[in-house]
């Protein structure tokens, strides 16, 4: 990093990754660090946050569930001193037939998402500065209704409203949701198998965009999000032109 008070747009200020040691949450640490900022990084796996923080130079690390209330109100309440803007990468949709889900796993579905990020937002919150940000994710590709998607449609529609209602109550931090399509992540790469390079390849033949969308796309948008303090309330889509062209 160089010297605060340059160029750098997040100089003195602290970002927090909430699924920060891989993806979309260790590009937009690392974007982060090189425009002036501290990091600190959370996730599941200590050894993956280990490692992370190493590369990066994050200024701490902590490892909990972020789907465990009692473990988010406890890691925020112990940061020292206030933060500045909050990136919630962790969790996802999910997916499967309506008829052959049971109730209990509709409601996790709905709200699972929601219920995250609201109990980040709880906690953060007064940790924050004025004009800060809360950084939500979702994504376009649960815009559509088709068979396999499932309740997946209904979570995707309900974020965008969240993210605006919650805006209002918790000015004048800001809360703003980045919807991505495929992003070419190591979760990506789990989850297609041997099916990664077909995907790569079908999406660079039909994308407007002519590439993949990678992690660092996604951490520059998110890193504009921080450092334009205009912006509030909205839903942010970076999917390359997906949506379009299915």
């Amino acid at each position: 990093m160089g010297e605060p008070g340059g160029n750098e747009r997040l100089a003195g200020q602290t970002v927090v990754l909430v699924g920060g040691s891989a993806g979309i949450g260790f590009e937009t640490a690392r974007l982060a660090r090189a425009e002036g900022a501290d990091v600190v990084l959370t996730g599941r796996s200590p050894d993956k946050l280990e490692k992370a923080a190493e590369e990066l130079g994050a200024r701490s690390t902590a490892a909990f569930d972020v789907a465990d209330p009692a473990a988010v109100s406890g890691f925020f309440a112990a940061l020292p001193g206030t933060i500045d803007h909050v990136l919630v990468t962790a969790g996802g949709p999910h997916y499967g037939p309506l008829l052959e889900m049971s109730a209990a796993e509709v409601r996790t579905a709905v709200s699972d998402h929601i219920v995250t990020a609201l109990e980040v937002a709880r906690h953060a919150a007064p940790k924050m500065r004025p004009g800060g940000a809360l950084l939500l994710m979702g994504g376009t590709g649960g815009r559509r209704v088709g068979h396999g998607l499932g309740i997946a449609s209904a979570a995707t529609a309900a974020l965008p409203p969240f993210t605006a209602a919650l805006a209002l109550e918790l000015a004048p931090v800001r809360v703003n949701l980045i919807a991505a399509g495929f992003v070419d992540t190591p979760l990506s790469a789990t989850l297609l198998g041997d099916r990664l390079e077909d995907r790569r390849a079908e999406l660079r033949s039909t994308l407007p965009i002519g590439r993949v969308v990678g992690p660092a796309d996604v951490a520059a948008l998110a890193v504009h999000l921080m450092t334009n303090t205009a912006l509030t309330g909205g839903t942010y889509d970076i999917d390359g032109g997906q949506q379009f062209v299915w």
